[in-house]
């Protein structure tokens, strides 16, 4: 069975899908969404959304609704244990959202699916696309049940193991970091901030550690060999190993956790024809930095804005950058996030010299001031 013809086909309904379908729906695009699981099926990995985002998705309606529920944080820091290295502040960033807001994926994916729905959108669970063939005036996705929908153009946000990419034939180069990671919401109590989120350097590996709504703390850490649900003792050792030594984190009890292996790659080409790539589909690297939802909403939101360019009539002016743009500004972003996890997982003989080095750094406001503008995104403008 063929439906009817869509303006824009959006393969999967993450954050970076269901951005591309808002975006696509208030401009007045026909948009149809898919997603390949089940209602409510997705995982909660991100907690992270930087200002440039924040910006990104205000003119579509989805920022103060964030904003209201997230938590906001003024400044980033990398330490190891106890030992202050380098603070670096967002609160006096040139944006209107000077800070980082933590709040769930989950969280973040309810909010966007509500906006969406307001906009007369709908994801359509579970669809997954087996085949995708291009045409001169459009392309069609075959669904594993048969189901043929045309479109003018597909945005394959499908993940790390997008069946769009391998459609287009687009290479996804790079490799895997040999240790899994673990990651966790936790409720704990003593020895840490409610007002930073922490970088942890530990001879044992790098631990992130940021509060999240609901006095939850968000912890993601690495480790040789991840148990497949973290329970609250295995996030206590972490703790005691690689957070604070002179006050000591207790931690209560595990809401949610789950464990992953992380790639760093970057998709040969990000566009072919009338396929667009965005997301995870096309850039997967470190959780360092929590640059992987935020790059790609970006993705998203020039996918969008490209596409409607080109429905409206300006397709090869709107179309022409959008490859080069986003590999570039994913390469940049892969890159930041390696030298982070590299610094993080020093030996023992390279730490002094490492933390002398970030101590100095740090102490230089236009370094900090960079790098800020690197980790909120606002140099991607």
């Amino acid at each position: 069975m063929t439906t009817e013809q869509t303006d824009v086909l959006v393969v999967g309904a993450g954050p970076v899908g269901l951005t591309a379908a808002i975006v696509l729906t208030q401009r007045g695009h026909a948009v149809t969404v898919l997603d390949s699981q089940t209602e409510g099926a997705n995982t909660s990995r991100a907690a992270v959304v930087h200002s440039r985002t924040l910006e990104l998705l205000e003119p579509y309606g989805v920022t103060p609704e964030l904003v209201a529920r997230g938590v906001h944080i003024p400044t980033f820091t990398v330490r190891d244990r106890d030992d202050l290295l380098m603070s670096i502040p967002f609160d006096t960033l040139p944006t209107p959202y000077p800070y980082t807001l933590m709040i769930s994926q989950a969280e973040t994916e309810t909010l966007l699916l509500k906006r969406l729905h307001d906009l007369g959108g709908r994801v359509t669970r579970p669809a997954s696309v087996s085949a995708v063939d291009q045409g001169p005036d459009g392309v069609t996705a075959t669904l594993r049940d048969g189901q043929r929908i045309p479109a003018r153009y597909l945005i394959g946000a499908d993940g790390v193991r997008s069946t769009i990419r391998e459609q287009i034939g687009s290479a996804f180069s790079g490799s895997t970091y040999a240790e899994s990671f673990v990651l966790a919401d936790v409720r704990l109590s003593g020895g840490v901030p409610v007002d930073e989120v922490i970088l942890y350097f530990a001879p044992a590996g790098l631990m992130v550690l940021a509060p999240l709504p609901d006095d939850r703390y968000r912890i993601v850490a690495t480790v040789d060999d991840a148990p497949e649900v973290p329970d609250a003792a295995f996030v206590q050792r972490l703790l005691d190993e690689r957070g604070p030594r002179s006050r000591s984190a207790v931690v209560h009890d595990v809401q949610w956790g789950s464990r992953f292996r992380v790639h760093h790659r970057v998709a040969e080409s990000f566009r072919a024809g009338r396929v667009l790539l965005a997301g995870d589909a096309a850039h997967v690297h470190s959780p360092a930095g929590g640059q992987g939802m935020n790059l790609g909403i970006e993705d998203a939101v020039t996918a969008a804005e490209c596409l409607s360019g080109a429905l409206l009539g300006h397709g090869r002016t709107a179309l022409a950058g959008y490859d080069t743009q986003r590999r570039q500004a994913a390469e940049r972003v892969v890159r930041l996030a390696d030298r982070l996890t590299g610094l993080a997982t020093l030996s023992a003989r390279g730490r002094p010299l490492r933390n002398a080095a970030l101590r100095v750094v740090g102490a230089v406001p236009a370094p900090r001031r960079r790098l800020a503008l690197q980790l909120s995104g606002l140099d991607r403008r």
